[in-house]
């Protein structure tokens, strides 16, 4: 047996479909963050920031309420026919969001919009799409999807807003979503038959596992954070950088363009060399560190033009880091056997840090006024630093995934016990069910060493 090189044409086809469709729910979100404060303060009932958070953060919750839902309901009912309802969904909010005049409407829509809850049921129809060995892969093209909408969004949404304006930014992602169910239909392949797949779905059995678990608890806390400074402190930036330095929201792209390219430029080392040297934790600390330096700068300079960009760019070099290191550090870090609801348990952590964040920020921009948005969120990056101290070092691994034949339960074992003693496998973990095998494998070993590994568990496999 070889080691496969490449996905199949029908692979990528549907991995690049679905990381599409994906990217288009973020692009609901990610869109609206630099634009939709001072659009909404406009409305009947929007001169309350609370009001406003709120409007931004009942995407998160309703994302809470119904991710479990949906990907539970789509095991029974398909994946296309959940993603369908969900994307309709999107579309009915975003038509009601940009019909409304006053901000409790636009709150309705919000809610209606993120109740199309098809984050899990995507990546679900992924790993029914995909083999094993390439499902890593296919994973890291639907976050890197996600990476790319919130960069491109920071930069395209004044523009878009200055051409049709907020309403008709609601307007396209409704067209977008109608026209995301003829790629679902038409794109997408159907795949040959769907199954349970522990390593992309949660499983609500398993949920008390992982919260039991400290080392993940401390990274879902940490996302939670993240996300929660993320739409607290997009309350108030908007503001802040149409008063101190006179241009219009319109006009915001030139300050977020050229801070995103120097902070990617800052980011893709970091990455590389926590990756490399095994130095993730010193790594992840540092922008932790970084992040809270950030939060305390905004506090002291959030009424001066350059002082908004310098916090700016500290803000974005940490969270370029962190939102690369922390799924990476779910997959390091959780057992095999519920890997995918360690990710599902994430998820859910960032979407109700959005919410919770968008409406604190809102709360605390319309009672104390833009500093103390920045101190609660000071406070937040403080508890995750103190409790990033306590982590665990990440094991330097990368993990494979194999299709295993029907054997006996005896056979099962006795091919578990072999992969874990071939020397550069750090683990191994056999889901009889799934018959899936997945292995993590030393990452500091040479490429070469690492593809003996690949080949001697691909053999041990064929022997079994």
């Amino acid at each position: 047996m070889q080691i496969p090189e490449k996905m199949t044409p029908t692979e990528l086809r549907a991995t690049i479909s679905l990381a599409s469709i994906y990217g288009l729910r973020m692009l609901g979100m990610f869109l609206l963050l630099p634009i939709f404060a001072i659009y909404a303060e406009k409305l009947e009932g929007g001169n309350n920031h609370t009001l406003i958070g709120l409007a931004l953060g009942a995407y998160g919750l309703m994302q809470v309420l119904l991710q479990l839902p949906f990907g539970m309901a789509s095991d029974k009912y398909g994946r296309k026919n959940l993603i369908y309802i969900g994307l309709v969904l999107f579309a009915i909010g975003s038509v009601l969001a940009a019909v409304s005049n006053d901000i409790y409407m636009v709150i309705v829509g919000r809610a209606i919009q993120g109740a199309g809850a098809i984050s899990a049921v995507v990546t679900a129809l992924v790993a029914d799409s995909t083999r094993e060995e390439h499902r890593t892969k296919a994973m890291a093209m639907i976050g890197a999807t996600i990476g790319l909408t919130f960069a491109i969004s920071l930069v395209a949404a004044p523009l878009l807003n200055q051409w049709i304006g907020v309403s008709g930014i609601f307007w396209m992602t409704a067209v977008l979503s109608i026209l995301a169910i003829a790629v679902v239909k038409y794109a997408v392949p159907d795949p040959a038959y769907s199954q349970f797949h522990s390593d992309a779905q949660a499983a609500p059995g398993k949920i008390k596992d992982v919260l039991r678990d400290k080392q993940l608890l401390r990274l879902n806390f940490g996302t939670f954070c993240l996300h929660g400074a993320q739409m607290a402190m997009f309350i108030v930036v908007p503001f802040a950088l149409k008063e101190t330095s006179g241009m219009s929201e319109n006009q915001h792209w030139q300050v977020y363009l050229p801070v995103l390219v120097a902070s990617f430029v800052l980011m893709i080392p970091a990455i590389i060399y926590a990756e490399k040297y095994a130095k993730l934790k010193p790594v992840f600390i540092g922008a932790v560190a970084l992040m809270l330096i950030a939060q305390i700068t905004f506090a002291l300079n959030i009424h001066v033009f350059w002082g908004i960009v310098s916090s700016l760019f500290l803000y974005f070099v940490a969270f370029n880091v962190l939102e690369a290191s922390l799924p990476s550090l779910i997959s390091k870090m959780a057992p095999p056997a519920y890997k995918g609801t360690a990710m599902g348990v994430h998820n859910t952590a960032q979407s109700f840090g959005m919410f919770l964040g968008a409406v604190m920020g809102g709360f605390f921009s319309q009672t104390m006024g833009f500093s103390a948005v920045f101190i609660f969120c000071a406070v937040l990056m403080g508890a995750w630093l103190i409790l990033a101290f306590g982590m665990k070092p990440p094991p330097t691994v990368k993990t494979k995934m194999y299709h295993v034949g029907n054997l006996t339960a005896l056979q099962y074992q006795q091919l578990e016990l072999a992969v874990k003693n071939l020397g550069g496998v750090v683990d191994a973990t056999l889901i009889a069910q799934e018959h899936n095998l997945i292995v993590k494998i030393n990452n500091q070993q040479t490429k070469a060493q690492q593809e003996d590994v690949e080949q001697a568990i691909l053999n041990l496999i064929g022997g079994a």
